[in-house]
C-alpha cells in the first residue's frame, strides 16, 4: 500500500504526542493536528482525511461528542476514528465502538502498534471505498442493460457476421429464427415472410463496412423487461424469461452468453425472491407477468 495518506490528528495538546506525529511523518503519512473538536470539524470542511485519531479527554467538546458530530455528518461518516486516551477502563473502550470509533489505542503510545493498526485501517478504508465503486459501476452496468432489454439492436459486418448484439435482439432471433444458434452470422430466415420480424437497416452513407438493424416484432410479444417488476435484476429477469420458456439451464447460458454455474446461481436468485422452490412454480409466476397487458 502507498503511504500517501492524510491523517488529522486530533488532542488539545499535540506536544504530548509530539513523537507520534514524528512517527506518522516518517512513515509518509501527510499529518494535520487540531486541538479541539471544533477546530477538526472546521478542518474537515476543507479536507477529507484518510483516518482521524481523536483525542477522548479534551475541555470543552470531548472526544465522544466530536465523534458523534462526524458521524451525523453524511460526507464525514465514512471516515475511520480511532480514539486515543490515557484510560484504559472497558466501559470507556465500549463507550468509544457506540460512538461509531473503529478502534482504541491507550497512552502511551507503542509507535510500531499504532503504525500497524493505522496502516490496517487506512487499508480497510481503500477497500471498502473499491468495492463501493464497483458496486456503483456494476449498478449502472444492470440500469444500461434494463434499457437494452427493450432495444432489439445488432450491427453486423459487410459479410454478414454479427458483431454486437443488444439482449433483446438476442431474444428475437432465438424465438423467431430457427436457423440461428447464438451470435454469429445473421440468420437466412431473418426478414422472410412469416418469420415475425421487421428488419429496419440504416447504414451511413458512403461506407459498407458495418451495417445497424434493429429488430421490430410484427405481433410484439412480452420480453425480459417486464419482468422485473419482479424485483429482479435485469439479468435474473432474462434468465427467469428463458425459464418461462422451458429452456434448461445450458440453453439458456448460450442464449444469454454466460457460464452455466452463472445461470445455475441467478436461478438460485430468482427461486429464492419469489419464494419457489422448482422451475414449474418460478415459470407460472413468470407467466402470470408476461400475459399481462403490455404498454407500449
Amino acid at each position: 500500500m502507498s503511504n500517501q495518506a492524510t491523517i488529522l490528528v486530533v488532542d488539545d495538546t499535540p506536544a504530548n504526542i509530539g513523537v507520534l506525529l514524528e512517527a506518522l511523518e516518517q512513515a509518509d503519512y501527510e499529518v494535520l493536528v487540531a486541538e479541539s473538536g471544533h477546530s477538526a470539524l472546521a478542518q474537515l470542511e476543507h479536507v477529507t482525511p484518510d483516518l482521524i485519531l481523536l483525542d477522548v479527554m479534551m475541555p470543552g467538546m470531548d472526544g465522544f461528542e466530536t465523534c458523534g458530530r462526524l458521524k451525523d455528518h453524511a460526507n464525514w461518516r465514512p471516515i475511520p476514528v480511532m480514539f486515543m486516551t490515557a484510560l484504559n477502563e472497558p466501559e470507556q473502550k465500549v463507550r468509544a465502538f457506540e460512538a461509531g470509533a473503529v478502534d482504541y489505542i491507550v497512552k502511551p503510545f507503542f509507535e510500531q502498534e499504532v503504525l500497524a493498526r493505522v496502516k490496517t485501517h487506512i487499508e480497510l478504508m481503500r477497500l471498502r471505498t473499491n468495492l463501493e465503486d464497483e458496486l456503483t459501476l456494476r449498478l449502472d452496468a444492470e440500469n444500461q442493460l434494463a434499457k437494452s432489454l427493450d432495444r432489439a439492436v445488432l450491427i453486423t459486418d459487410q459479410a454478414g457476421e454479427i458483431i454486437f448484439t443488444t439482449r433483446l435482439a438476442e431474444s428475437l432471433l432465438h424465438r423467431h429464427c430457427e436457423d440461428y444458434r447464438a451470435v454469429g452470422q445473421l440468420p437466412a430466415s431473418l426478414g422472410q415472410p412469416g418469420n415475425g420480424l421487421r428488419v429496419r437497416r440504416f447504414d451511413e452513407s458512403g461506407r459498407d463496412d458495418l451495417h445497424f438493424l434493429v429488430l421490430e416484432e410484427n405481433a410484439p410479444s412480452p420480453n425480459p423487461g417486464a419482468l422485473l417488476a419482479l424485483g429482479l435484476t435485469p439479468r435474473e429477469a432474462e434468465v427467469l424469461f428463458w425459464v418461462a420458456q422451458g429452456k434448461s439451464n445450458p440453453d439458456i447460458a448460450t442464449i444469454i452468453g454466460a457460464a452455466v454455474r452463472t445461470v445455475h446461481k441467478h436461478v438460485e436468485n430468482v427461486f429464492r425472491k419469489l419464494g419457489c422452490e422448482t422451475r414449474a412454480a418460478a415459470a407460472v409466476t413468470a407467466q402470470s407477468v408476461l400475459q399481462q397487458p403490455q404498454a407500449h
